[in-house]
């Protein structure tokens, strides 16, 4: 039996991208970012989100896509993910939100293998198809693995 899961598509440059309905918590316009002194080049800062402090990475630059300018559709994304055991809240900076979409989780394909040592490192789990393009579903914990938002990050 086929389990089609909901996705929330976004866009980084011409990419997209999904995360599992479940780890969203809510999609914000474009608000100031408080930057902390000597943070990791992906991560912008802090936002406050209903009095609780959230840590905001830069899609662009975590995936390795370059900086671009901010834009009407620039949204971010707040997503939960599991670190050190426990649910922590984060807010990923996003080009622009697409929709709510279904994807098949039988027809995902797996990444490709490529030869090259650990260049997924698990954060992709999958390669889906939507109105004829690839979208990329996102391992939300693993994404942000290597993001240091240590003492930064309060859970919500």
């Amino acid at each position: 039996m086929n389990q089609i899961v909901q996705y929330l598509t976004f866009g980084v440059a011409e990419h997209l991208f999904a995360a599992p309905v479940g780890r969203v918590r809510e999609i914000l316009d474009l608000a100031p970012v408080s930057r902390l002194p000597r943070s990791p080049a992906e991560f912008l800062g802090m936002i406050d989100v209903r009095g609780a402090s959230v840590p905001v990475i830069d899609a662009r630059r975590l995936l390795g896509l370059g900086d671009a300018d901010d834009t009407a559709s620039t949204r971010i994304v707040v997503l939960t993910m599991m670190r050190g055991g426990r649910e922590t809240v984060v807010g990923l900076k996003t080009d622009r939100v697409l929709e709510v979409t279904n994807l098949d989780e039988e027809t995902l394909e797996a990444p490709p293998e490529i030869g090259a040592r650990d260049w997924n490192d698990g954060a992709i789990t999958g390669l889906g198809r939507r109105n004829g393009a690839f979208v990329t579903v996102i391992d939300v914990d693993r994404l942000f693995a290597d993001v240091d938002l240590t003492q930064r990050a309060v859970a919500a």
